[in-house]
């Protein structure tokens, strides 16, 4: 079986990094900016409504601009800021994991694309991993497993 060489979690710390520095290089240039973030693993706060929340597809467009700009932040592996929906421009604060961001845009110009998968799913192979450690810390299951030679 061949390791796709974009989710690896070598490959995904390169493009956590890579996402967080160039959106740092943007606020430090005042620079208005644009995301293509996959729906998925956005949470807003408060909830959209439910007609506002349909009608996204499956990767979404955020124009950062304006007060959005302003409210703009990293915060512990989220891209986090303040924004209006729909015609009552219904507002909330939209948080995205880093690597949940596929596109950066300056203008009409793609700045940053990522293919890793959100660290999201990195941290449910991590579980997996605690899980298995668990299991192998009770003495009692030990015997379960048979000794390699």
């Amino acid at each position: 079986m061949t390791t796709n060489l974009f989710q690896t979690s070598q490959y995904r710390a390169l493009m956590d990094d890579h996402i967080t520095k160039t959106i740092i290089y943007l606020f430090e240039q005042n620079q208005e900016f644009a995301i293509a973030c996959e729906t998925k693993y956005i949470t807003f706060d408060p909830e959209l409504p439910t007609e506002i929340a349909e009608s996204f597809n499956e990767t979404v467009l955020f124009v950062l601009s304006g007060y959005t700009f302003e409210s703009a932040k990293i915060d512990r592996g989220y891209f986090v800021f303040e924004a209006g929906f729909g015609s009552e421009n219904f507002g909330a604060t939209v948080s995205v994991p880093i690597l949940a961001i596929k596109q950066l845009f300056v203008e009409d110009h793609p700045i940053v694309i990522n293919l890793a998968e959100p660290a999201i799913l990195q941290k449910k192979e991590d579980k997996v991993q605690s899980s298995m450690e668990a299991l192998l810390n009770n003495p009692e299951n030990k015997k379960l497993l048979k000794k390699k030679p």
